[in-house]
Parts: C-alpha cells; structure tokens; sequence
C-alpha cells in the first residue's frame, strides 16, 4: 500500500478533529441560516458570533450586552501580521530541514507530534508542503497589504470571539501544512537527493491555479476599495454601494469564492488526496459559504435595484 494510503487510514488524530469540528459548526450554522424566517433562531448572542462587519447592521439595534464586545473590523490585519510572522518562521524552520539538513526546534517537533504529525516516508509530500506555505505565507503577505492600502473599513465591528479565532486560525493553518512534512526524527525526511527532484504535475497545476485565485481575489478587494474612492484615489465616503465587475457580475461575494479557490489551490498542490487539508478545504467551503450568504442578504435587503441573477457564493448554484 502506498505511503500516504496508509497515512489516510490511520485514526483520527487531533488536528483533524479539530478540522472536522469547525467544519461541523459551519456547516450547522450555515443550515439553520437556510431555514424559513420563522424558524431561524433569534438568539441575539447567536447571531452576533456568526456576523461581522455590515451584515451585523441593521434593525433591530444590537443589544449593548452585545456591542460590548465589539472590536474594528479594520483589525483584520492583525490577522495576516499574525500569520507573516508566525508562518514565515515555520517557512523559515522548513527551509533549513529540507536544504540545509537542520533539525526543527525540538518544541515544535514534539507540538507536531501532539497535533498528529506521523513519522512516515512518502512520496512528493515535502515538497508538497513547502509549496503550500510559500502558497500560504504570500497569500498571507498580500492580504495584509491589501488590509493596509487597497481596503477602506468603516467603523463596522467583529466580535471579539471572531477576532481571537482568527488571530489562531491562520497558527492552526500553517501548523497544519507543516505536520504533513514527512518525518525522520527531527529532520524532514526528502526522497532522493533534492526535494526539487519531486515536482510533479500537480505541483505546477496546483501553483496555477493559485496565482489564477489570487489574482481575483486581489482585483475584488480592489473594486470594493475603490467604492469608496475617487478617480484619484482618495476615499470620499465608508458607505456600501453595488459593486460591478469581474466575478462580481456573477455571485455578491467573489472574495469569498477565491479564497475557497484558493485553499483548493493548495489541496492540488498536495496531490488531491491529502486528506487532512480537505478538511481543512471543507471548513473554508461552509465558513465562506456562510459569509456569502449573509453579504447577498444584506445586498438584496439595502438596494431594491440588486441584480437578481447573482448568487451568493457559487456561480449559477448558490
């Protein structure tokens, strides 16, 4: 049986609980969001955790035991500084294992290890993951630049839950990548003589479609921003209006459908039978899926001219 057969067939371990736990929650919460008014649950605390930025405005006004724990939504770029930091050292510690022959600190080896990390040989995984945080890693640097310079945040808030899961989120992420690493030791294990030796089909597919993803997702922040701009590029006012073109023309959340893009991006550049980043590929699907939703209802109750053949999240389907 191949190496990573095997590896798939082993029990679950934590990370993958993990995983399949907030791919769970997601999904769950995505569902009773897609039941009828009447039976949608109308607890204000509940509401609040699954909202962020304008879809928690609106009537009625938020309770003040709710907006207590309200944090700028402008803070997302902690997340992404968070994630440069974090992700280019474990970049940095993956480097030196794979060319340099340099064994990974031993608290991050026996965190691995408590996470899940096999010690097993196998195929193109290391440069597999390599690739995948170099992947996560520039995604995270761009995303903070366009925190930075391209978006325009109002004063909408984010509830302080959602600002620490996503200050821990993007650690789990890059955690994730690393424990698919093949392991001799402390040591990243490489078959044959260079890691480079491995590049396969998938690798340069999967680096495609990354770019493709990434290139969208950049030119959708950059039609939000300049919602809020001048031809000079000067922001003139924080409030929404209906905004057009690219992937626009098709669902309300094209940002969204990219970073699922995205992260499927990296599923191919695992080979497309890494099982624990499929779940970590669900997850994403139902958590923006979720967001989607929740932006096209806010669209289509604030501007009685929406376009009505736009979808949520997937093109023609939701």
């Amino acid at each position: 049986m191949a190496p990573w057969a095997e590896a798939e067939l082993s029990a679950l371990n934590p990370l993958r609980a993990v995983w399949l736990t907030l791919t769970a929650a997601f999904l769950l919460t995505l569902l009773l969001q897609l039941l009828p008014p009447g039976l949608l649950p109308g607890c204000a605390i509940f509401q609040d955790l699954i909202r962020y930025g304008k879809t928690k405005c609106g009537e009625p006004r938020r309770p003040a035991a709710c907006r207590a724990f309200d944090v700028p939504k402008r803070y997302f770029s902690h997340f992404y500084i968070i994630s440069v930091l974090w992700n280019g050292f474990l970049l940095w510690c993956l480097t030196q294992s794979l060319f340099l022959g340099a064994p990974f600190p031993s608290w991050l080896h026996g965190l691995l290890r408590i996470l899940g990390a096999a010690q097993f040989q196998g195929g193109e995984l290391a440069l597999s993951a390599f690739l995948v945080l170099v992947f996560l890693w520039l995604h995270s640097l761009r995303r903070l630049f366009e925190c930075l310079y391209v978006s325009v945040f109002s004063n909408v808030m984010i509830h302080v839950v959602q600002y620490c899961f996503g200050l821990v989120y993007y650690v789990l992420v890059g955690l994730t990548v690393l424990s698919q690493v093949p392991m001799d030791g402390r040591n990243a294990y490489v078959t044959g003589k260079n890691v480079l030796m491995q590049a396969r089909w998938f690798h340069i597919l999967g680096m495609m479609m990354f770019i493709w993803s990434s290139a969208h997702q950049y030119k959708c922040h950059v039609i939000l921003g300049n919602l809020r701009k001048n031809k000079a590029g000067v922001v003139i006012h924080c409030n929404h209006r209906i905004p057009f073109g690219d992937w626009f023309e098709y669902v309300s959340s094209p940002n969204y459908l990219a970073e699922l893009m995205i992260y499927v991006s990296m599923a191919v550049t695992f080979g497309f039978h890494n099982f624990t980043w499929w779940l970590v590929v669900t997850n994403v699907f139902f958590s923006q899926a979720l967001s989607a939703f929740l932006s096209h209802q806010f669209y289509k109750s604030k501007f009685v001219s929406y376009p009505k053949h736009r979808k949520a999240f997937l093109p023609f389907l939701f």
